[in-house]
Formats: C-alpha cells, sequence, structure tokens
C-alpha cells in the first residue's frame, strides 16, 4: 500500500452532544470547537477531533457487551487520581473491570465506555 491516511475525527453517537463534549472538553482538556443541539465537536492540539452526533432514541452499549463496539482509551499519569477527578466530572465506574488493574474502565456522562490507561513511561 502507497497511500496512508492521518485520523482527523472520530464521532460518536449521543443523546446530548453539547454535554458530551463539555465531559470531554474537561476530562481531556481539549477545546469545545463546536457546540449546538445536534452536533458539538472537541479539538485536541494536534488537530484531531472527537464529535458527537444527536441520535434520536440513543441507548448507550451494554457493558460489558460482547459486540465489541469501538471505544476511547485514555492515558492518565495515575489511574486512581484519575478515575477520582473523572467520576466526579460525571463519568460512572462499572462493576466489570477486565485487565487485572491495569486499566480502569470508565462510562461517560452518556453512558459510553471509555477506558484509562497508564501513561506508558520512557
Amino acid at each position: 500500500m502507497t497511500v496512508t491516511a492521518d485520523l482527523a475525527m472520530v464521532n460518536l453517537d449521543s443523546s446530548d452532544p453539547a454535554a458530551h463534549a463539555a465531559f470531554y472538553h474537561r476530562v481531556l482538556g481539549w477545546e469545545i470547537t463546536h457546540s449546538e443541539p445536534d452536533y458539538a465537536m472537541v479539538t485536541g492540539p494536534s488537530g484531531v477531533s472527537i464529535g458527537f452526533g444527536r441520535l434520536d432514541g440513543y441507548a448507550p452499549p451494554a457493558w460489558p457487551d460482547d459486540a465489541k463496539r469501538y471505544h476511547l482509551d485514555l492515558y492518565v499519569d495515575d489511574l486512581d487520581i484519575a478515575e477520582k477527578e473523572f467520576v466526579a466530572a460525571g463519568a460512572t465506574r462499572p462493576d466489570f473491570q477486565p485487565g487485572d488493574g491495569r486499566w480502569v474502565v470508565l462510562r461517560d456522562p452518556i453512558g459510553q465506555p471509555f477506558c484509562i490507561c497508564p501513561r506508558p513511561r520512557g
């Protein structure tokens, strides 16, 4: 293959795009670059964005879910501190936690699962 692509953005379905963007703005520190009732977006310093589009009848995926939907993995410096701060920002911690403590699964305020993982050292 001679052609490669760069990731421009990821779009997630949402019941409340503005609230979804506000949560990830707080968690990632990314700028809210668009916010309307039907669509919102946060953009990181590299230019990569996460968009949130309203989907009527949206229901968050089950967790655990054998369908293996997409989810975000976020690097953090300290799992315990990040978990406490993200829960204070509106995330929840489901009972089922795979990975033997090597990462933590959380659900954002809309119910979408995401993982926090230790930042690689070195």
